[in-house]
């Protein structure tokens, strides 16, 4: 039986068309997260997504293939030269709570400073609460509380309590969405101040994207001042943060003391089950040994040291330190006189807050699941000048480039930190 050469060519290209369909496909699903309302990030499906880095911002450190990539410190903060130049204040109060850890504390903050910058209120420091009942800090257990006071004092009054005379009970509960604008703020929420005098506001996440589309206008300066120059870890937590990096780059004295951050978490991976989703390349999360072949594939050398923010060890991690025996969760680096304060319970506060400016000040950060986490802590090293994170997907040649899986909130510049720097 006779083959007709045309219909062999024209099968090949077919297959040649779809192939190239699935890649265009996988390049921005990492990042194109399903709408989800508070509480849910954990739960949001992603992809792998492998995108060129063709502006060519980021360079390469010479040497170990270049896999460590140079901090970019060109960008600046827009907002200074757009702020007024003095804060008003009315007789009203605007109070709120941090909640559900360091990823979502960083969107509260802003929400609740733009609504009491855009109604002339009275900001009150907020408390920290846990997920757990009774899991309450205050602001200064974690936090540095006079150098937001300080920082945010050109643009809105923040007093560290209410008075006495004001009671929490006859104050109107406001739903606030994530990255609240001030036309919003005169429409849905002034109304409401205006007749109660004072307000607690609880924002809610109708998503976790923090990409900037075609619609958004101008970020407000005042969100950029309260996102990326207000909130700071008081010195006792941000002195244990420094001693367990400093402790990393002395496991990583061969890579010239660069390590990487992984978020990974054993809770929320049997959560999603980590499913294909039938795109090329692409699952919703990856696991501890999807990780470690990811990172080898890309020519990480075994001894490469990684900082996991699995709370504690689990047996399923092994095969992540069989492959880098340099991998570590906090117990193993935090100095042992710290451990009975800040490893108190798995997911406390602190644990996460850990985590959280680990993962900020990594040489590589790589999430193994999306969601606000991953959002903000990208956010985050964009104002840092620190670019590589790398989006895990599953690489089906023998090795791959590292530039080639760059987020696209960084090779696309769509994150909205990159519409407050400059």
């Amino acid at each position: 039986m006779g083959f007709d050469l045309r219909q062999v060519v024209a099968g090949i290209l077919t297959i040649t068309m779809f192939l190239m369909l699935g890649q265009m496909l996988h390049r921005d699903y990492f990042d194109a997260l399903q709408e989800k309302v508070q509480g849910d990030a954990n739960d949001i499906e992603f992809e792998g997504s492998k995108v060129a880095l063709k502006d060519g911002r980021v360079g390469t450190i010479e040497g170990s293939k270049g896999l460590w990539m140079e901090d970019n410190n060109d960008l600046n903060p827009c907002w200074p030269t757009l702020l007024s130049d003095e804060a008003v204040s009315s007789k009203g109060y605007v109070t709120f709570s941090l909640t559900n850890g360091p990823e979502y504390h960083i969107s509260q903050i802003t929400d609740a400073v733009m609504v009491a910058k855009h109604l002339g209120a009275t900001l009150v420091l907020p408390d920290i609460r846990g997920s757990k009942p009774g899991d309450e800090r205050s602001f200064e257990d974690i936090y540095d509380a006079d150098k937001l006071i300080k920082s945010l004092e050109t643009v809105v009054k923040v007093v560290k309590q209410l008075p006495e005379e004001v009671s929490l009970r006859n104050m109107a509960i406001v739903k606030v969405p994530a990255r609240v604008t001030e036309d919003y703020i005169k429409e849905h929420i002034h109304p409401i101040f205006k007749s109660k005098g004072n307000i607690r506001v609880a924002t809610y996440f109708p998503s976790v994207n923090l990409r900037i589309s075609s619609q958004d206008g101008e970020t407000d300066p005042v969100a950029c001042l309260a996102m990326f120059g207000s909130l700071e870890l008081q010195p006792e937590v941000n002195a244990v943060v420094e001693s367990m990096i400093e402790r990393l780059k002395t496991h990583s004295r061969k890579s010239g003391g660069r390590f990487i951050a992984v978020d990974l978490r054993i809770d929320i991976l049997e959560k999603q089950n980590c499913h294909t989703t039938g795109v090329v390349g692409s699952k919703t999360c990856y696991n501890a040994q999807e990780i470690a072949l990811f990172l080898r594939k890309l020519g990480f050398a075994t001894d490469t040291t990684i900082y996991l923010t699995q709370p504690r060890w689990d047996s399923s991690l092994n095969i992540l330190k069989d492959i880098f025996p340099k991998t570590f969760t906090k117990e193993a680096i935090m100095p042992a006189s710290k451990r009975s304060k800040y490893l108190e319970s798995e997911n406390s506060e602190y644990e996460n807050v850990i985590d959280f400016y680990i993962s900020s000040r990594s040489d590589v950060f790589v999430p193994a699941i999306s969601g606000l986490f991953y959002a903000n802590t990208v956010g985050k090293r964009i104002a840092l000048g620190k670019s590589q994170v790398l989006v895990p997907a599953e690489i089906s040649e023998t090795s791959g480039l590292a530039t080639d899986f760059i987020s696209p909130y960084i090779s696309k510049k769509n994150h909205l930190a990159y519409s407050c720097f400059c």
